[in-house]
Parts: structure tokens; C-alpha cells; sequence
């Protein structure tokens, strides 16, 4: 199950994910199994998140039980309330997610004005938030999952649904989520619709705790790995160009393979170390040190289609 084992890589790497799906595919469901994959909050982010729950009055039983905070806004919510602002300059909801996940359930009806201001805390990872008397920073170290469907009506694709959308409102739609925001997101994945088969299965070709131990395996490695930064809490999500030259090395085959991708799919600087950012994701949960061929074929799965021309 494709969706599955990306959500697995995200969890692993701190990677953002979009999600694609109609209606009834289990795109909320899986958003919300995240935070059950991901290790518990250590002493220091535990006294961060903590704090920004405490600012605006919150009580969060989950965090006093050290699991990462899992926030999930509704559309017609304001860019104040996302990204935090408003007259007492409250810190939003991406910094609520701080240590977490930020999960935006159709993200194409989200204001224009909320998803690009989203831009800069997730590249930055803080946020700045106007005052009368300057700026106030918060954190906002989150890993962002976006769902949407194929369309408005949400039938685009389905053998069995006619889509009642001309194809200007499915372009259209799908352009409300800007190239800048979705430069920021390292996988996209199709969620197809659960058949009923799938559904009732009691069947689970693997169980979460399975999952959850590769995956913090995988931290523990990034957090080695980036010791010498001073940055703790560091994920392959967070590298910027020099680092990913300096770790994430290819193999003979894999540098091979990724010629052969920049050429076919046009992909440009961005794209190459988006998809280098998620191979070495892989690696690490594969216990490699170097980026082999076979993880560098399932990253450049991963990448967004239109963005890449």
C-alpha cells in the first residue's frame, strides 16, 4: 500500500506530504495515524511545545503524554489563526504543531492569502508575527500533510464515478495550491478509493508498532548524523543544498539513475534535492549509508508531476 509506506517515509525524515484522493480513499485516516508512527517528544521539545499550548491556553493531555502534537485546521480558517497574529499576536496553528504534524484536509479551499503565508515557517521553520511593538518569532517545526481531491466534484479519475467538472474548474482547482508552496512538499502520492473488500479487511500487511520501530531507528541515525550541527532534532526534511551534497551520497548506479531523471522529467535544482532529501530518507530506513539505486528509483516516485513540467 503505496500511501502507507510514504507516510512511513515522512515520519522517518520530517518530510511534507500531499496527498490525492477522492472522497472515502482514507487520506484522513492515514494523516491521522502520523503522529502514532513518530517518537515521543523529548524533555526539550516536550518544554517547547508545552509552552506554546500554555500562551494560548490550552491543555493538550496527548503532549503531557509526550506524543507529538497533531493539529488539523478548518478551511475557512483565517491566516491569523494558521499562522498566528491577531491583537494579542497568539501563535497559530503551525506553531501548535510545532514538534508535530499540521494536517490541511482540502487544501485547495484554503485562502490563497493562509497558504502562502505558510511558506516561510516551512522553510524557515519559525515564524514571525507582526505587533504594534515589532515582531514576535515562534517555532514551527512541523511536518505539513495536505489532503485534497482530484477535483471540486472529487470523481476526476473513477472508473465507476463520472466527474461532472468542466476541465478548466479541475485546472483551476488545482492550481490554487501556488508552485512555491508546493516546492515545499517532498511527496505526493494517489490515494485511490478503498474498495469494500479493503475496508472490512481485517487483514494489515504490517502492524504500526513494526513501522514506528523502523522509523525511529531512522531518527536515531539522522540524529547522529547531525550532531556536529548543534541542531537537535535535525531531520533529512531540514537540509539545505550544501548539506545534501556533503550526506546524501549516490552510489555508481544511483548517479546514473539520477542523470537519466533530471533529463526525462526535466526536473529542476529544487526538484533534484527534493528527491535526494527523500532517497536518503529511505536509505536510512534500509540501514544505508550510501543513497543505492533502489532508493533513489522509489524518491523519484514520490516527486510532484506538474511542478517538475
Amino acid at each position: 500500500f503505496q500511501a502507507k509506506r510514504a507516510l512511513e517515509i515522512a515520519a522517518a525524515g520530517g518530510h511534507n506530504v500531499l496527498m490525492k484522493g477522492p472522497p472515502g480513499s482514507g487520506k484522513t485516516m492515514l494523516a491521522k495515524r502520523l503522529p502514532g508512527l513518530l517518537p515521543p517528544l523529548s524533555e526539550e521539545e516536550f518544554l517547547e511545545t508545552a509552552s506554546l499550548y500554555s500562551i494560548v491556553g490550552l491543555l493538550n493531555p496527548k503532549i503531557l503524554g509526550r506524543q507529538r502534537p497533531f493539529r488539523s485546521p478548518h478551511h475557512s480558517a483565517s491566516r491569523a489563526a494558521i499562522v498566528g497574529g491577531g491583537m494579542d499576536s497568539r501563535p497559530g496553528e503551525v506553531s501548535l504543531a510545532h514538534n508535530g504534524v499540521l494536517f490541511l484536509d482540502e487544501i485547495p479551499e484554503f485562502g490563497r492569502d493562509v497558504l502562502e503565508a505558510l511558506r516561510q515557517p516551512l522553510e524557515d521553520r519559525v515564524v514571525s508575527v507582526a505587533r504594534a511593538k515589532g515582531t514576535l518569532t515562534y517555532p514551527a517545526n512541523v511536518a505539513l500533510v495536505a489532503a485534497q481531491n482530484p477535483c471540486p466534484c472529487g470523481n476526476y479519475g473513477d472508473p465507476d464515478r463520472p466527474c461532472t467538472c468542466s476541465p478548466r474548474d479541475i485546472v483551476n482547482y488545482n492550481r490554487k495550491i501556488s508552485g512555491p508552496l508546493l516546492d515545499r512538499i517532498e511527496i505526493v502520492i494517489e490515494v485511490p478509493r478503498l474498495t469494500y473488500k479493503e475496508y472490512t479487511s481485517k487483514e494489515d500487511s504490517e502492524g504500526s508498532q513494526a513501522i514506528r520501530e523502523r522509523v525511529v531507528k531512522a531518527r536515531e541515525v539522522q540524529n547522529k548524523r547531525f550532531r556536529k550541527t548543534g541542531m537537535k532534532g535535525f531531520t533529512n526534511a531540514s537540509l539545505n543544498s550544501k548539506m545534501i551534497q556533503e550526506y546524501c551520497r549516490l552510489n555508481g548506479d544511483a548517479e546514473k539513475m539520477l542523470e537519466q531523471a533530471v533529463n526525462r522529467y526535466h526536473l529542476t535544482g529544487r526538484g533534484i534535492n527534493k528527491v535526494l532529501k527523500v532517497a536518503r530518507t529511505i536509505s536510512d530506513l534500509e540501514g544505508s549509508e550510501a543513497i543505492q539505486a533502489v532508493h533513489l528509483a522509489e524518491a523519484i516516485q514520490y516527486r510532484e508531476r506538474k511542478t517538475e513540467g
